[in-house]
């Protein structure tokens, strides 16, 4: 064994236990690793910097710019719509169909672009069911992960593991040859966290969990954030007359939010604004006070109600607090002088001063510097105020208003960087040619690309690299490997294939399954023919087994949901380690039993 090899091991046990330890963070780990394998001459500079514009790295920051985009569209309200209709609120059932559909898309494209179109989508419905986003991402990239295991092209060690056998004169495997075994892990790992969810999966705060302007507003004033609605029936008394005429506010203490007719929606309706038979109505308030105005004008109430996020998410509206500044025109008129609906369509609802906070009707109260109104309201209408000198807007506009065009644009920037490497170009090229075309088209700005991208991930990746590198040209996965053959030699069948499932595991956490699968198979095959076991079935366990990468946040899916997720490395060990013995014990039998 060369002093390179030890190194090469002593950098690698280094780096095993600074993960499990997590003495300092996952990015920190990766440019030390990186640093250090330059200073001790294991790989030259350029190797040791050549993770940066990698392959892996560079698709991962293409992902991450297309995922903000499609979000920001307007594309993932809906297809959270129809998964949250299915799933409800219930953990397990979300759990259920986006990891199937993740794997199933998975099996045909790469394992990185399913996770990235589910990853905002599964934060959206966190926020609505109030499920922590770490209890959903983990299960989406696991199966994202294990969908590659499908069919032949789902993962970079199938596709390359044809050719490899083609060079080994052995006959190539089909499109399929590999879907049984796929759907059984595939099968093995939903159900894994179906049954052991609760126990394995961290109930922890991600990026995507942290409260909000909104939620903060919210607790702070006791804003009511239930929405109920209301259908204006042919006999209602309510026909013909206007909200100042029911008294909605005054007497119900209750808040119209607006009126739609058809498909047409009237936000903060003016107080002179007459309803009509067949008008849906949007209150605000305590369900006992909507029961009685429903009762008392005969109005359809619709007995379930509506979240405040759903609604904040589907039309861009929320709370905003403005303020009244000196020498505004304003000061000592009164909501009514002012026709706040008619002028700004937003809805007042609620009037603070020093002393004290007023929730009913206030429309009377002359308004005075340096009071504060609570308003809801469309985000545009909101953003309007904020140019009105007569306001000073003291909430910052959380959502910005979406182009109707701009959906179809996103998903077409998306469909063309998946189209493009599933035609055999390289993914990096392909997904950040679907990046750059959001920026073009002006889905997102080049500013909010930057912003989209999380450079932990991107260096805990580009710093890994080159530990794979130095592990193939120092030769210490070579060395690992012949002295494996050399114990297994004479070994049972079993013992073997569960030998190199185990290893070519190892490999690809430190190395990418492309590597792994390059190095390996050429190996086992020497092994099969060596022992009379079938090469093809070693070669395919190892491009199979290559997939198998859950322990440590390594693998690209891993790393990009670390961040919005809140992982720790210890979440990884935890739930991975559990999946990864699960995974070589499938794998192994299923190719004993039917591929031998």
């Amino acid at each position: 064994m060369s002093s390179q090899i030890i190194m090469v091991f002593a950098v690698l046990g280094v780096t095993i236990f600074l993960f499990i330890s997590e003495l300092l963070r996952v990015d920190i780990i990766a440019i030390l690793i990186m640093i250090s394998l330059a200073w001790l001459r294991l790989v030259t500079p350029s190797e040791a910097f050549a993770g940066l514009s990698s392959n892996a790295v560079v698709s991962v920051i293409a992902v991450m710019i297309i995922g903000y985009g499609i979000d920001r569209s307007g594309v993932m309200k809906r297809i959270t719509r129809p998964i949250t209709k299915m799933a409800g609120s219930s953990e397990k059932r979300l759990i259920g169909i986006v990891s199937s559909a993740v794997a199933g898309l998975s099996a045909f494209m790469q394992n990185i672009g399913a996770a990235a179109l589910f990853l905002p989508a599964l934060v959206r419905i966190s926020k609505n069911t109030k499920i922590p986003i770490s209890r959903l991402l983990m299960p989406m990239g696991f199966a994202a992960i294990l969908g590659g295991t499908l069919s032949m092209v789902g993962s970079g060690s199938l596709i390359i593991l044809n050719d490899l056998l083609k060079q080994g004169g052995q006959k190539a495997f089909g499109l399929f040859s590999v879907t049984p075994i796929g759907l059984v892990l595939v099968t093995a790992g939903i159900g894994y966290f179906l049954l052991f969810g609760k126990i394995i999966l961290p109930s922890r705060k991600g990026e995507g969990d942290e409260v909000n302007t909104q939620q903060k507003m919210i607790e702070t004033w006791q804003l009511p954030c239930t929405i109920y609605q209301c259908t204006v029936s042919e006999n209602s008394p309510i026909i013909g007359k206007t909200r100042e005429d029911i008294k909605c506010w005054r007497k119900y203490n209750v808040n119209l939010l607006a009126i739609s007719e058809g498909d047409d929606m009237l936000y903060a309706p003016w107080r002179y604004t007459r309803f009509a038979a067949g008008q849906k109505l949007a209150f605000l308030g305590d369900i006992e006070n909507v029961k009685q105005l429903a009762d008392d004008f005969k109005l359809d109430f619709h007995g379930e109600p509506s979240d405040f996020e759903d609604l904040r998410s589907a039309v861009g509206a929320g709370f905003a607090e403005v303020l009244i500044p000196p020498r505004s025109s304003i000061a000592g008129k009164t909501i009514r002088d002012i026709a706040m609906r008619k002028n700004y369509s937003v809805e007042p609802i609620m009037l603070l001063d020093s002393k004290t906070k007023e929730r009913s009707d206030f429309s009377d109260e002359p308004l005075e510097v340096g009071n504060a109104i609570i308003v809801h309201g469309l985000w545009r209408n909101i953003k309007a105020l904020k140019n009105d000198n007569n306001f000073v807007l003291a909430t910052p506009v959380e959502s910005e208003d979406v182009d109707k065009s701009r959906p179809l644009t996103a998903m077409f920037c998306f469909l063309v960087g998946i189209g493009l490497a599933f035609s055999g170009f390289p993914l990096s090229v392909s997904l950040l040619t679907g990046a750059i075309g959001m920026i073009l088209f002006k889905v997102i700005t080049i500013d909010e690309a930057y912003k989209a991208v999380d450079w932990r991930t991107v260096f805990l990746l580009a710093g890994l690299i080159p530990l794979g590198t130095a592990m193939d040209k120092t030769g210490a996965a070579k060395f690992v490997a012949d002295q494996m053959m050399q114990i297994l030699q004479g070994q049972h069948v079993i013992l073997v294939m569960m030998a190199f499932g185990v290893l070519s595991t190892i490999f690809s956490l430190f190395m990418s399954n492309v590597a792994a699968t390059v190095l390996l198979v050429p190996l086992v095959m020497i092994m099969g023919n060596m022992t009379g076991i079938n090469p093809r079935t070693l070669a395919l366990l190892v491009g199979v087994c290559a997939s198998n990468s859950f322990i440590l946040p390594t693998h690209q899916v891993n790393a990009l949901l670390m961040s919005p997720g809140g992982y720790k490395n210890s979440d990884y060990v935890k739930a991975g380690g559990i999946m990864s013995i699960l995974f070589i014990i499938i794998a192994v039998g299923f190719l004993y039993l039917f591929y031998l």
